[in-house]
């Protein structure tokens, strides 16, 4: 038996989030699918993160388990012609039979993209957030300063979690432009339930106007879902990579 890790990038518009949910398509009923199928076992992945419906990623992880002698390098491959042209597997090799990707320690980075124009782009919409009316990238870069760091995030988690520890470490959060899109990039060691859309709609707030950037300490400190902005949409927000200690990668 041997544990494989797989590297995932997947368009998620089409999907129910990664969770297997019956008689919807999720990303981890596919991958189980064909990888059974591939290696005619009966094969049940681990996921690194249950990313919502209609969230994309560019680099999950999930690990499975196999008594097949098919090469692991090769199977990112071979798995992919069995798969929807929405999912493909971008890398497979072996790791040590007790790794587990939702318990060893990582980084996870996020993107969440708003498309500034006032009239929406259309080959845009499957994966950024449409506002028509300005913000200003500045302010929101002033006011995510005062998320960097280790603190308690309840104000930015959807209130029927059942997280009973919600302190979480942010190592970098910026905000910039290129072009017509705004992209918020945030990268820590794990997140809430909608943390990161959470945040992207309370910055949202801030570049508009809304809020003088030191109202972000504010928020934060409150430890209050009321007070934090709006979860803005899924389909703006991407999986862009996980990185993990242990594997030095």
């Amino acid at each position: 038996m041997k544990r494989i890790m797989l590297e995932i990038a997947y368009d998620g518009t089409a999907y129910y989030g990664w969770q297997v949910q019956p008689g919807v398509p999720t990303i981890e009923a596919e991958l189980n699918k064909a990888l059974s199928a591939l290696l005619g076992e009966n094969i049940e992945v681990i996921g690194a993160s249950r990313t919502d419906s209609g969230v994309h990623a560019l680099g999950n992880v999930a690990v499975f388990d196999t008594e097949s002698v098919f090469p692991a390098g090769k199977i990112s491959l071979a798995v992919n012609n069995r798969l929807p042209d929405d999912i493909r597997v971008v890398a497979s090799y072996e790791v040590d039979a007790d790794f587990h990707p939702r318990k060893a320690n990582c980084a996870k980075t996020y993107e969440y993209k708003i498309l500034n124009t006032r009239i929406a782009i259309p080959t845009h919409r499957l994966y950024s957030y449409h506002i028509y009316y300005p913000l200003d990238p500045g302010l929101m870069q002033e006011a995510a300063g005062y998320l960097i760091g280790e603190h308690d995030f309840a104000s930015f988690c959807s209130a029927n979690t059942q997280v009973k520890d919600t302190t979480r470490c942010i190592y970098d959060l910026d905000v910039f432009k290129e072009g017509d899109m705004i992209i918020i990039r945030v990268r820590g060691n794990g997140f809430l339930y909608n943390m990161v859309r959470i945040i992207a709609g309370t910055l949202i707030d801030f570049g508009r106007g809304r809020y003088k950037p030191e109202k972000m300490r504010e928020i934060l400190q409150a430890c209050d879902r009321s007070m934090a902005g709006p979860t803005a949409p899924a389909h703006g927000l991407t999986l862009v990579k996980i990185e993990y200690e242990s594997l030095g990668r």
